[in-house]
């Protein structure tokens, strides 16, 4: 498949920080990029060339924006998948529309996973006060149902303790289609990003541990303390579900680890709050490596410099910034966000360990 030359315009949808640091690296390798996005001073829009600030229904503004890119990605799911269809109609849109339409709704993504022979925590669909109950019985309790769209950072679910905390729940959760998911024993949590390119070579980078606070990401050790052990079925199954869906770009996969080996969370067709240690932390970063995934180009080198640490500066403790900035070995990235609340990604610091 011919590449996608440097001078070239890529579309990013979505204005956030994973945009942001998509055209960063697009920047560095030769490219224009052009973000849409509905929100005004995103932080994609900081450092990109072109912005359009334009609703994902308004067919006229995105019609417009295809017209103007050589080729279309995303940097996050909750994007209707008419945007990217309309869009895919127009200019090339990696990964594909039905990629998305895949992960970003939580049953068929686990239904998915499954369908490959790869495990899962237990899960049942529930669309109706039958079927809820039917599904407590069958996976037990705790549990936790979570709706199957527009979740993220623990947005969107609620632990179940028993049949009527369930029925409090789904009413909360506005009686939407749902997925219920049964408790696991894990020891720990943890991700691989895998990349894959137009002629279908797929690179991995070292499997990471995730450690959450609140159920949102505070800090990424790569590689994770259980490399040895877990990496090579990581590596499978991440490959395994790249080629599955045919992803062109990359694909974060969530993992929960057990005695049992390796039970696969969530999927995210994108760049990955769990892959910014790559930055400093690896020859090529997450970023760089999906504008070359999406170009064209040969995937870069995955391996790891040497272990690190990324922690997320969430709310104010953006404002430790001056603490690291003391520090040689930290590397710290700020987004560019105005208004701080609690539990909003305001940047990151990587610090890199010397042994």
């Amino acid at each position: 498949m011919s590449l996608t030359p440097p001078g070239s315009t890529i579309g990013i949808v979505g204005g956030g920080q994973l945009g942001r640091m998509l055209a960063r690296a697009a920047s560095r390798m030769g490219y224009k990029t052009h973000i849409y996005t509905p929100d005004k001073d995103s932080p994609a829009s900081h450092v990109a060339t072109t912005t359009t600030i334009g609703a994902y229904q308004d067919t006229t503004a995105l019609r417009a924006f295809g017209q103007s890119v050589d080729v279309v990605t995303f940097e996050f799911e909750n994007i209707p998948a008419e945007t990217l269809e309309m869009l895919d109609s127009i200019v090339t849109v990696r990964p594909k529309p039905s990629v998305l339409f895949t992960t970003r709704h939580r049953l068929r993504e686990k239904e998915f996973i499954r369908a490959q022979g790869i495990a899962t925590a237990p899960f049942a669909p529930v669309r109706s006060n039958e079927e809820l109950a039917e599904a407590i019985k069958t996976i037990g309790v705790p549990c936790v149902l979570k709706t199957t769209e527009m979740g993220y950072d623990g947005k969107g679910q609620v632990v179940i303790k028993s049949l009527e905390d369930a029925v409090v729940a789904w009413v909360a959760l506005g009686k939407t289609e749902c997925i219920l998911e049964g408790f696991i024993d894990f020891s720990a949590e943890a991700s691989v990003i895998v990349a894959r390119s137009t002629l279908g070579e797929a690179r991995c980078y070292p499997l990471v541990q995730n450690i959450h606070r609140d159920h949102i990401l505070h800090k990424t050790i790569a590689p994770a303390p259980f490399i040895d052990t877990h990496q090579a079925q990581a590596t499978q199954i991440a490959k395994t579900l790249a080629e599955a869906l045919d992803v062109v770009g990359l694909l974060a996969v969530e993992m929960f680890v057990t005695e049992q080996g390796l039970l696969v969370n969530e999927l995210a067709p994108r760049p990955h709050n769990s892959g910014h240690w790559t930055m400093e932390g690896a020859p090529t970063g997450q970023f760089e490596q999906h504008i070359r995934a999406i170009c064209g180009w040969a995937l870069g080198d995955t391996t790891a410099h040497r272990p690190c640490e990324m922690v997320n500066l969430l709310g104010d403790d953006w404002q430790l910034w001056q603490e690291y900035a003391k520090q040689p070995e930290a590397h710290v990235h700020l987004y560019g966000k105005t208004d701080s609340r609690p539990g909003r990604k305001m940047g990151h610091v990587t610090i890199i360990r010397r042994n």
